[in-house]
């Protein structure tokens, strides 16, 4: 298992360079100039080239490029240019508030989900399937922003039992944090939901066709133990690795979600940064969306290999 691991982690390695350089280079050739914007509307060629040396801007690519890379390695994002911040201290404060997100939606999707997923495997063609069914194409169909605008209208305007918008943090005391994640981890729930429910029914349906959990119930185990036991564990499998892929989108990929509810995390602060040309704060929070989506996919594969060996002793022959 570690020798899988550290396979892993290199092609991680790997990964995560091409990114920077593809990140870099679309960024770039982003419309709209830099300096321009910073020296403003009425700034003198002078004055916009003056603040294009002082960011390096004047150089070739490949140098603004190894620049850029060489501080990232030493953990310096740059500054923004807008905020006139460090970004560091400014995505690790929006990647928290995010992973909140995540962990929460994604830990009662898969409680939820599997479950209802399993639930219609086992009672296939009975009325309990079909309604899960139903409503899992119900998920499906409606997009995102459906159930975000009909949660604020009735449990925020209607009811006014929840807000509709923001974010507390965890000092103010843990019932306004978590009032005002509610709403968002619904939406994102009702998101996910119904595509997990339906994966884990068609594996967990095709796993109870297969020849050992057939023997393990003509061994007279109960059928909880065969569920449980020996067909959950590989029916799984495809939703471990849709799991991480949601994790890496809830985490950057949400930004309809996190502006309707005026939430401050990864998806709406790239979004503030693509509207006012943050070039570097642009850069970073690609950057570290795209790591999330890769650290989400690593550990997938180290479940998959941990669930089912014959991927690590595959990976070892190889």
């Amino acid at each position: 298992m570690l020798a899988y691991t550290l396979t892993r982690l290199v092609y991680l390695a790997l990964v995560l360079a091409v990114m920077s350089v593809l990140v870099f280079l679309v960024t770039q050739a982003m419309p709209g100039d830099v300096a321009s914007m910073i020296a403003g509307q009425f700034a003198s060629k002078e004055v916009v080239d003056a603040i294009a040396v002082k960011l390096g801007l004047d150089q070739p690519l490949i140098v603004q490029y190894g620049h850029w890379a060489a501080g990232i390695l030493r953990g310096d994002l740059g500054r923004s240019l807008v905020l006139e911040q460090p970004i560091a201290p400014i995505l690790l404060e929006a990647l928290g508030r995010s992973l909140v997100l995540a962990v929460v939606a994604l830990a009662v999707v898969a409680v939820v989900g599997i479950g209802l997923g399993v639930l219609a495997a086992v009672r296939r063609g009975k009325l309990t399937d079909q309604l899960v069914s139903g409503v899992s194409y119900l998920g499906i169909a409606v997009p995102d922003f459906f159930w975000a605008i009909v949660l604020v209208l009735v449990f925020g305007s209607y009811l006014k039992l929840l807000p509709t918008g923001g974010y507390a943090p965890i000092t103010d005391g843990f019932l306004p944090w978590a009032s005002h994640l509610v709403l968002p981890v619904v939406t994102l729930v009702l998101m996910l939901l119904a595509r997990i429910a339906r994966l884990t029914r068609s594996s967990m349906i095709d796993v109870l066709q297969t020849n050992y959990v057939k023997f393990a119930r003509a061994k007279g185990m109960p059928e909880s133990v065969v569920i449980l036991r020996h067909a959950l564990k590989n029916a799984l499998l495809p939703t471990i690795t849709v799991l991480a892929i949601d994790f890496g989108l809830i985490l950057g990929g949400v930004v309809v979600i996190e502006t309707i509810f005026s939430y401050p995390g990864m998806g709406r602060l790239l979004l503030f940064a693509i509207q006012r040309h943050d070039l570097p704060l642009i850069q970073a929070t690609i950057l570290i969306v795209s790591a999330a989506y890769c650290l989400a996919n690593l550990t997938a594969d180290l479940l998959y290999a941990f669930v089912n060996p014959k991927i690590r002793h595959g990976m070892r022959a190889s």
